[in-house]
């Protein structure tokens, strides 16, 4: 079982690197600068991490935050940001591209890469570099973030349980992982496609909303803790703080309102009112993010309800002899 661990923690911090590697290659492919290798820097940190945690803590995790997680983050997102810059920089003068939207495009690149038949090396790089080519700056980019989000997902299961933390806390953990970036994922492609000509403003706001929300998959504090825990002196349930009692709950709040949903719903009234840009989606999102918003501080005034019920109710029973 310790080997196990020790595998799973090796192999996920090596997709990490690798995917980062990847982010940064195709930011030196797209600049045409070898100068960008310099991003690499970056890993050593999760390079160090990882021998840290493997030497001290056999591979495995911490209960409330994940460092691998967070360095990961560090090392991939730099690279992000440099290719949506560069995208929208040059979008009006895109060439022409495959999209990846319809199987004869996935076909087209298939075939392609058929025709090689026996070539040389230096035919086969040239021919590699034709297909990398090929394929739309704005697919590279796209599938950077989907790989990003699956990863972390994959990663926080591979990783080995920290302390104190149980299978069934990991499971709810990741299906919140799922939903969170599922709406992550639809905030980033759709918002940035709004975004018209050569708007660098509107760009940054929008990374930097999601950089921000990407920092809710380090934290771990939504899927740990009891939200209503038993306590096994009722009379003492009184000196029990609010924080205390609804951790998980008013974690889960402060994520929706001030990591999320609170940010996305900003940017997405600002791109409709200042920015003047509308459609359908943009629309229906905001509006879900207007709910998602109101329905956590109903959830909050509730729960400041419920608690204060409780402590009342347990003042009385303390009071009688």
């Amino acid at each position: 079982m310790c080997l196990l661990k020790f595998v799973c923690a090796i192999v996920t911090r090596a997709l990490f690197i690798l995917v980062s590697l990847a982010g940064v290659w195709r930011v030196t492919w797209v600049k045409k600068e070898p100068t960008y290798w310099l991003l690499t820097v970056l890993f050593l940190p999760l390079v160090l991490e990882m021998i840290v945690t493997l030497k001290r803590r056999r591979g495995q995790d911490y209960k409330w935050f994940s460092p691998p997680i967070f360095l990961f983050l560090i090392s991939i997102i730099p690279s992000i940001w440099l290719l949506e810059l560069h995208h929208q920089q040059d979008k009006a003068s895109g060439s022409q591209c495959n999209k990846l939207d319809s199987w004869e495009n996935v076909r087209s690149l298939i075939t392609l890469n058929e025709t090689t038949g026996n070539l040389t090396n230096p035919n086969i790089l040239k021919h590699i570099n034709q297909i990398f080519s090929a394929v739309c700056s704005n697919d590279w980019i796209l599938a950077l973030h989907q790989i990003l989000l699956i990863l972390v997902i994959v990663g926080k299961w591979l990783l080995p349980l920290g302390g104190g933390v149980t299978r069934d806390e990991l499971s709810q953990l990741l299906l919140i992982f799922v939903g969170t970036a599922a709406d992550i994922l639809e905030f980033t492609s759709e918002t940035l496609s709004d975004v018209k000509e050569k708007n660098s403003l509107l760009v940054y706001i929008i990374l930097g909303v999601w950089t921000w929300s990407m920092l809710q998959f380090p934290l771990h504090l939504a899927g740990h803790g009891n939200s209503n825990p038993n306590h096994e002196n009722e009379q003492r349930a009184q000196e029990v703080s609010l924080l205390t009692r609804y951790s998980t709950d008013i974690w889960s709040i402060v994520e929706a309102l001030f990591i999320q949903d609170g940010p996305f719903l900003v940017v997405r009234l600002t791109v409709m009112t200042y920015f003047n840009v509308f459609h359908q989606m943009l629309g229906f999102f905001a509006i879900k993010n207007f709910l998602v918003v109101i329905l956590n501080l109903y959830r909050l005034i509730v729960i400041c309800h419920n608690f204060r019920l409780s402590k009342a109710s347990s003042s009385r029973q303390s009071a009688i002899p």
